[in-house]
């Protein structure tokens, strides 16, 4: 037997599974927001970025003082958290965090070490 506060919850967590996949939607979020790669499904709230597991594991490696990650399928979102990418999104985020990046610009590809400087570099 549920309760009516955990009823409201597991509503409130399909109403935010909702609005984050439909975010999720959005061409630019398509892609993460650091190396490209197709289909991300996790973001970091607080950059209001979108990204792969594999950036993922950086942006933790960064501290939640600089990016706080969760998965868009594995973790409760709070609502702020989803106001917060409802607000920005990769394409908000690429004129904020890539505004210098030279015309033409490479990321690095398959090198974990240049991508992790990339990313520590960007925010």
């Amino acid at each position: 037997m549920t309760t009516r506060s955990e009823r409201a919850k597991a509503k409130q967590n399909n109403e935010h599974s909702a609005i984050l996949m439909g975010l999720l939607q959005r061409p630019a979020n398509k892609i993460c927001a650091d190396c490209h790669a197709k289909g991300p499904r996790w973001a970091s709230w607080n950059l209001g970025v979108w990204i792969c597991i594999r950036c993922s594991g950086i942006h933790r490696s960064l501290g939640v003082h600089i990016s706080k990650v969760r998965s868009v399928n594995l973790d409760t979102w709070a609502p702020d958290w989803v106001k917060s990418m409802q607000a920005g999104g990769n394409d908000v985020a690429a004129q904020i965090w890539e505004y210098h990046l030279p015309k033409g610009f490479r990321r690095p590809a398959d090198n974990n070490a240049a991508m992790e400087q990339f990313i520590r570099d960007k925010y």
